[in-house]
């Protein structure tokens, strides 16, 4: 009796540890998986304004304060742009100053708890920028996609793609850029987006589903005129220009890609938010395997190097080492592999997702040229 006694104990301690382990993993997978548009990136720590004045910030001494560039800073319900560190500005040592642009919404005080943000605009291209757009609906699978448009003279257009964490505030970043030089601009929400048909399941699935929003984008532009299509993603907006370029069924349109911090091995990036979370190591594999459970994604068995060389196209990568959520090295293979058809552009101290805010004049510098055979 004792025999069969211990051995329920023990196969019910078993039963609850799996199931202990299976919800973990799970909880650890939500990272990623729910990441909310719109809302900084685990990885992003929160910094404190230690103080205000004319034309500056004061904040905590961090890598991440201490990044060169401009940024948005997100807290709650407040969204301002700060530029460069001024080094010459006297502050403690636990602190540092840098430029403060501008309070695009809400009031900044000392105390405010704020992280960086790539997204150095909020509300709507005319809004934020003066730019004339019209909002259109893009008949998707799921429903209706709700895009901007903003109309250029050329007959090549740039259908913009956000990634984690982000909104279609994002690509705002270089429509002044894209405007300059007479391209018109699609810049479309997908699944899972507000405004946009959710997913079934409400999951993200680092674009292996969200890509046929992205194609009846293309499809969209091409039915309004576009002879051809420059597909500019970040993060794994990056990922569903990628598999667009692949699978659309229009993708003789498309006519060059630019990727920004492309997510190129979806399991690193998951490990890297659940992580970002204080998820103990020994999880990570559990979370994996949740996500694998949740969305139906299988693991990255395909080597970069094997997709790359199913590229056709032209394609300029923007991705530096000090990028957390997507390895920089999976973009450098990628360029390695196919050094005639991809140019990388390696950004040091950015963060993912932020290659333009780093430098945005080398930046506009660089996508200038890529473009130019289609201007």
């Amino acid at each position: 009796m004792r025999s069969v006694k211990a051995t329920a104990a023990a196969v019910t301690a078993v039963t609850v540890a799996g199931a202990a382990a299976v919800a973990a993993g799970r909880f650890a997978s939500d990272a990623a998986l729910k990441a909310p548009p719109g809302r900084p990136l685990p990885t992003e720590p929160r910094l404190t304004v230690h103080a205000t004045a004319a034309g500056r910030i004061t904040l905590t001494r961090d890598l991440a304060s201490l990044r060169p560039g401009t940024y948005g800073l997100a807290g709650n319900g407040m969204h301002a742009v700060v530029g460069p560190v001024l080094d010459t500005a006297p502050h403690p040592a636990d602190t540092v100053v840098r430029r403060l642009h501008r309070v695009t919404h809400g009031t900044l005080e000392p105390g405010d708890k704020v992280r960086l943000t790539p997204n150095a605009h909020i509300g709507d291209p005319r809004s934020a920028l003066g730019l004339d757009h019209t909002d259109v609906d893009v008949p998707g699978e799921l429903g209706i996609l709700p895009a901007w448009f903003l109309p250029g003279a050329r007959d090549t257009w740039v259908i913009t793609v956000h990634g984690l964490g982000a909104t279609r505030e994002h690509p705002m970043n270089l429509m002044e850029f894209l405007h300059r030089h007479r391209f018109p601009v699609l810049d479309p929400a997908y699944r899972g987006d507000l405004g946009a048909p959710r997913p079934a399941d409400g999951l993200n699935h680092f674009g292996e589903s969200e890509w046929r929003d992205l194609d009846a984008a293309i499809r969209h532009a091409v039915s309004h005129g576009a002879e051809r299509v420059v597909l500019h993603g970040w993060s794994t907006g990056a990922t569903m220009a990628l598999r667009a370029a692949a699978h659309s069924t229009v993708r003789d349109r498309i006519a060059a890609l630019v990727l920004d911090s492309p997510v190129l091995h979806w399991e690193s990036t998951l490990r890297a938010l659940a992580a970002a979370r204080r998820t103990p190591g020994a999880l990570l594999p559990l979370a994996v395997r949740a996500a694998q459970g949740r969305t139906g994604m299988l693991g990255d068995r395909v080597d970069e190097t094997a997709r790359a060389a199913d590229l056709t196209v032209p394609v300029l990568i923007f991705h530096g080492p000090g990028d957390t959520v997507a390895p920089w090295e999976y973009s450098r293979r990628l360029a390695a592999s196919r050094p005639g058809l991809v140019a990388l552009r390696t950004v040091p101290q950015a963060p993912h997702g932020a290659m333009w805010n780093a430098d945005p004049e080398a930046y506009e510098e660089a996508l200038r040229r890529f473009l130019t055979p289609f201007m």
